[in-house]
C-alpha cells in the first residue's frame, strides 16, 4: 500500500490595494492631467477656447484613423500601411475634386481605396499567412507612391471642402463637433471590444490563435475583417484631413506613423496591463495632441518634439513587453 505525501497547498495572496497595478493602469491618465496643468501653467494661452478646439479636433482625426491598429496590435498583428492610406485618400479626394467631380463622388472613390488596401493586406496576411510587417510595408509604400504620382510629387489645393468642411469646422462651444462623433464612435468600440465576444476573440487570438481556431473561430475571417477596417478607417481619417487642410498631401502619412504606434502602444498600458485597448488608444492620441501644442506654444523646435515622441514610443514598446512577460509568468 503506497503512502500518500499530503501536498501543500500555495498560500493565497490576501486581497489589497495594489499600489503599483493601479500605478500602471491609470499613469497614462494622471500623466495627461499633469501635462495639461504644466502647460496651463508655463503658457497660460494653452488653456484657451481656440488653442483647445484646436487640439481636439487634430485629436479626433487621429483617432479615427488609429482605431483600426489598435484592434490589429491587439490580435498579435501590426499594420504600418495606415497612414499611407490616409495620405492616399487625400490625394484621391483633392484630385477628383480639382478635375471637377463632387466630394460625394471623391469620398466614395477614396473609402474604396481605403477597402481595397484592408483587403490585400487581409488576403495576404490572414488568407495565405505572410508577415505582417513586410505586407504592410510593401502595401503602404505602393499607397504612398500612388499618392504621390496622383500630385506628380506635389500637394494638391482644393477650393471646396464640399460637405465635408463643415463636419470639421462646426463646433459646440469649444468641444468641435467631430470630437463628439469620435467619442461616440470609440464608445461602440468599446461596447464591441469589452462586451461582445468578438472583443474577446481579438484579445484570444494574441495570446494562442492556435487555440483559438481550434476551437472553431474563423480567426483568419476575423483577421480579415480587422484589416479592411483599417483601411476603412484611415481613408475616413484622410477624408476629414483633406478637408481640414483645404488639399491632398501626398507626404502627410510620414507625421502619423509614430504617433500611431506611440498612441497605440503607450495606450495598451492603460486599464489592460499590457493590452492595446480604445480607451488606452484614445487617452494617447488626446496626450500626443497636447505635447504637440504645448511644445509648439514653448518653442520647441520640430527635432526636439520628435525625440519626445521617439521616447514615448519606446517607452510605450518596453512597458507592453514587459507587462506581458509578467503577466504569462504567473499564468
Amino acid at each position: 500500500m503506497s503512502a500518500v505525501m499530503p501536498t501543500a497547498s500555495r498560500p493565497v495572496p490576501a486581497a489589497g490595494f495594489d499600489v503599483r497595478r493601479f500605478v500602471v493602469r491609470f499613469g497614462l491618465f494622471f500623466l495627461l492631467a499633469i501635462l495639461v496643468v504644466v502647460f496651463s501653467w508655463l503658457r497660460p494661452s494653452f488653456a484657451s477656447a481656440g488653442n483647445v478646439t484646436d487640439i481636439l479636433r487634430s485629436a479626433s482625426i487621429s483617432a479615427v484613423m488609429f482605431l483600426g491598429l489598435t484592434w490589429i496590435i491587439a490580435a498579435g498583428e501590426i499594420d504600418v500601411s495606415f497612414m499611407s492610406v490616409a495620405a492616399l485618400s487625400t490625394m484621391i479626394i483633392a484630385g477628383l475634386v480639382s478635375s471637377g467631380f463632387g466630394w460625394p463622388v471623391a469620398v466614395l472613390v477614396a473609402l474604396s481605396a481605403g477597402v481595397a488596401v484592408g483587403l490585400l493586406n487581409g488576403l495576404l496576411v490572414a488568407g495565405m499567412g505572410l508577415p505582417a510587417l513586410v505586407i504592410t510595408i510593401a502595401t503602404g509604400g505602393l499607397a504612398g507612391s500612388v499618392a504621390a504620382a496622383i500630385g506628380k510629387g506635389t500637394s494638391i489645393p482644393m477650393a471646396t471642402t464640399g460637405f465635408v468642411g463643415p463636419i470639421v469646422d462646426a463646433d459646440l462651444g469649444i468641444v468641435p463637433v467631430i470630437a463628439i462623433v469620435v467619442a461616440a464612435l470609440y464608445a461602440v468600440a468599446w461596447v464591441l471590444q469589452d462586451r461582445t465576444t468578438f472583443g474577446h476573440y481579438i484579445y484570444a487570438m494574441e495570446q494562442n490563435r492556435r487555440a483559438v481556431v481550434e476551437a472553431g473561430v474563423r480567426a483568419n475571417r476575423i483577421l480579415m475583417m480587422l484589416y479592411v477596417l483599417s483601411g476603412t478607417l484611415s481613408a475616413v481619417a484622410g477624408a476629414l484631413l483633406a478637408a481640414d487642410l483645404s488639399s491632398g498631401q501626398p507626404y502627410i502619412g510620414t507625421s502619423y506613423f509614430i504617433d500611431g504606434l506611440t498612441a497605440v502602444l503607450l495606450g495598451g498600458m492603460a486599464l489592460k496591463m499590457g493590452k492595446p485597448n480604445v480607451i488606452g488608444t484614445l487617452v494617447g492620441v488626446v496626450l500626443l495632441a497636447v505635447l504637440l501644442s504645448g511644445a509648439a506654444l514653448l518653442g520647441w523646435t520640430d527635432s526636439q518634439r520628435q525625440i519626445v515622441r521617439a521616447a514615448l514610443l519606446i517607452a510605450g514598446v518596453a512597458l507592453v513587453v514587459w507587462t506581458r512577460r509578467k503577466t504569462r509568468a504567473h499564468l
